[in-house]
């Protein structure tokens, strides 16, 4: 049985972890390598996970591959943690994984802004209300990574039947400030920028953060989020100053390496779940794993057991 509204809207002040997709050597699904990095960040205290996003490489797979992975992910999560199902693409598609993910048993969907070049605000409107509907009621989080469709439409957004949330990854905490000034009261706003750009956000007014760090070492961002919970700034800083670096990592490339970092990481540290799809970068150059290599050894997490 989904969560109510309100339970998933409480869990987006915390975590939302964007889990991994994994393949195998064929490139095909390998769905069972997910479940001890969900475990793990589970019992680290990571409130929310998330299926089919960005880190999940979600532009890199099939409808039905998505379809795959929202199922599997929801038999893995086992209802411990809300789960969050990424929908989006061709509206013909998004609404289809928006079924899907109801029939999975997703807590909510997380609706991608089109990339598309061609997009006019009043139509993102019409397509997030088509999901909402496809959805069956299900909660939506927003996640918006372009402010530039305007605080009128973002308003309007949030003011579609079903929206509970935002998921906020635009560089931009004044105008995050506006937006949460002009959206409708009991709208989540939650920082979409992961660690890094937490404590900018959280100034202005967004509690939680997006994190894919917690694929592979989520007691660390659960440390960051309990600083950040209880306003001490220096702490949160100097946790996040600990994995600046990999961070930096993981935007070299025109942010390309985003997702290979991650996934070349759970491999030194026993949890392999293969390869990165074009066009995300791989594998990593041997500067980059030589240095990822280095993080890893500092961290202490170098081939931990399954």
């Amino acid at each position: 049985m989904p969560r109510s509204s309100d339970a998933v809207r409480a869990a987006l002040s915390g975590i939302s972890g964007i889990l991994v997709t994994p393949f195998d050597a064929q490139d095909r699904l390998a769905p069972a390598r997910l479940k001890p990095v969900a475990d793990r960040a589970i019992a680290a205290g990571v409130q929310v996970l998330v299926t089919n996003g960005n880190t999940s490489e979600f532009y890199a797979l099939t409808t039905a591959e998505a379809e795959t992975m929202v199922h599997a992910a929801a038999e893995q999560v086992g209802g411990r943690v809300p789960l969050l199902a990424g929908v989006g693409r061709a509206l013909p598609d998004a609404l289809a994984l928006a079924r899907a993910s109801a029939k999975a048993g997703a807590d909510a969907l997380m609706v991608h802004q089109p990339p598309d070049p061609f997009v006019a605000p009043r139509a993102v409107v019409e397509y997030v209300a088509r999901i909402g509907e496809a959805g069956g009621g299900l909660p939506i989080v927003l996640y918006l990574r372009n402010d530039a469709i305007g605080l009128d439409a973002i308003e309007a957004l949030c003011r579609v039947p079903g929206v509970i949330g935002v998921k906020w990854a635009s560089q931009t905490p004044m105008r995050l400030a506006a937006a949460i000034r002009r959206a409708p009261a009991g709208i989540a706003w939650v920082a979409g920028l992961a660690e890094t750009w937490a404590p900018p956000l959280y100034a202005v007014g967004a509690r939680g953060f997006t994190s894919g760090l917690i694929n592979v070492w989520p007691s660390h961002s659960v440390a960051i989020h309990r600083a950040l919970d209880k306003g001490d700034y220096a702490a949160a800083m100097a946790l996040i100053g600990t994995m600046s670096a990999f961070e930096e990592l993981r935007a070299e490339e025109g942010n390309g390496t985003n997702v290979s970092v991650v996934k070349a990481a759970l491999a030194l540290s026993g949890h392999d779940c293969g390869h990165v799809r074009a066009p995300g970068a791989w594998p990593l150059s041997k500067a980059q794993g030589e240095k990822l290599a280095k993080l890893l050894a500092a961290w202490n997490l170098e081939k931990l057991a399954a």
